[in-house]
């Protein structure tokens, strides 16, 4: 049964330089802990979330009346908890919201102090440095030094990584799952295609969109049903949808009906335009734009040359990286980069691939290998 998540806001009211040469004079961070931190603040496990997603990363939350609200469970809900592979009996668990996201740090729905409006699209470029770097002041304000471990999937893996390269001494493990040392000229091409379905929106207003009283939500749908596609290997759509028609289309070709090209005929069809309409509702488009941009620049080997071993000198951390087989967006010689760039710096690390049919989101997932060696890596190693 999952605990009682209760989310908390931590207020900084020192400036933050950017890695785009903007400032924030302050900025809120939304943030969960779970478990207990230790008598030495040994036991920290920071998660990082990854596009979508939030600080909410297990549990549930609950009314003031103390009844569980329904569907409230943490995006990793099913990895983190007490017995868990990350156990929280035994580790004390952060997860934040990065700033620029839209579930309360501060972002693009937030008030800029300048204007006394909503920030929009005047808000600043954000990247995975920048997220990083307000995870640590965080983590210093709970009175961490040295985590333990950092841990997240896809852009959450980039974080992971992030960390061990740009605070080398505050790091011990690093957790890194279905992610890639930078993108591929085809996934950006891919955040490309949803940007533009987003800006091209009428409604999409330059980004202004609050100023009108709207919402840019076919831009939004269109860029979460392609981004859906993208997380889906081609053997869970084929086994869970297939080429099956809605039951009430499929009655109407029993009947020798003719169909427009403007219906919903197929099921494939109908569940991606769920996920979209479902998305347009509580996810924020200048959001969309800022963390999609975030993933296309990361690349921690563009400083030195192009060569992704130099990047990794000066790494301390011991790693865990796992894929899965059937992730074509992140696949596994993505990996197997930071694996051999570790390598190469005589670093210790572990790798995992596991043969899973979920595609990209497989690290969501209930897979019993995966879950396992997440356990055994963190009761052997991170416990140690």
């Amino acid at each position: 049964m999952s605990f009682i998540a209760e989310a908390k806001t931590l207020s900084i009211g020192e400036p933050l330089t950017l890695q785009c040469g903007a400032v924030l004079p302050s900025y809120d961070l939304s943030y969960e802990t779970y478990g207990t931190l230790n008598a030495d603040a040994s036991n920290a496990i920071l998660i990082c979330h990854a596009l979508n997603a939030s600080h909410h990363v297990a549990g549930v939350y609950a009314d003031e009346s103390g009844a569980i609200k329904p569907k409230t469970e943490g995006w990793w809900d099913n990895m983190v908890g007490p017995g868990k592979p990350v156990d929280t009996n035994r580790f004390f668990v952060i997860g934040v919201n990065n700033i620029g996201s839209c579930f309360g740090s501060t972002g693009p729905t937030s008030i800029n102090p300048a204007t006394g409006a909503v920030w929009g699209a005047d808000f600043p470029v954000v990247s995975v440095e920048d997220w990083v770097d307000t995870q640590a002041k965080l983590l210093d304000a709970l009175g961490v030094q040295q985590l333990a471990a950092v841990m997240g999937g896809s852009l959450g893996g980039m974080q992971a990584t992030c960390w061990a390269l740009r605070y080398p001494d505050r790091v011990r493990h690093a957790v890194v799952v279905a992610s890639a040392p930078n993108l591929t000229a085809e996934n950006i091409a891919f955040n490309e295609v949803a940007r533009r379905a987003i800006v091209t929106d009428p409604d999409f207003h330059g980004g202004h969109y609050r100023k009108h009283n709207t919402l840019p939500r076919r831009g939004l749908r269109i860029a979460r049903m392609v981004g859906h596609i993208t997380y889906l290997s081609d053997d869970v759509m084929n086994a869970k949808f297939g080429r099956r028609l809605r039951d009430a289309v499929s009655d109407a070709v029993q009947r020798d009906y003719h169909f427009t090209t403007q219906g919903v005929e197929f099921e494939i069809e109908s569940y991606l335009r769920y996920q979209g309409d479902k998305f347009a509702e509580y996810f924020d488009a200048n959001t969309y734009l800022l963390i999609t941009r975030a993933l296309d620049y990361f690349d921690p080997a563009r400083p030195h040359g192009g060569h992704l071993s130099a990047a990794f000198a000066d790494v301390k951390a011991k790693f865990l990286l796992i894929s899965f087989t059937t992730d074509w967006r992140f696949s596994p010689a993505r990996s197997r980069e930071i694996v051999r760039a570790l390598l190469d710096n005589h670093c210790r690390v572990s790798y995992a691939e596991v043969d899973a049919p979920h595609g990209h989101d497989a690290f969501l997932m209930d897979d019993s290998r995966y879950h396992n060696t997440v356990r055994a890596y963190f009761d052997k190693e991170v416990a140690a």
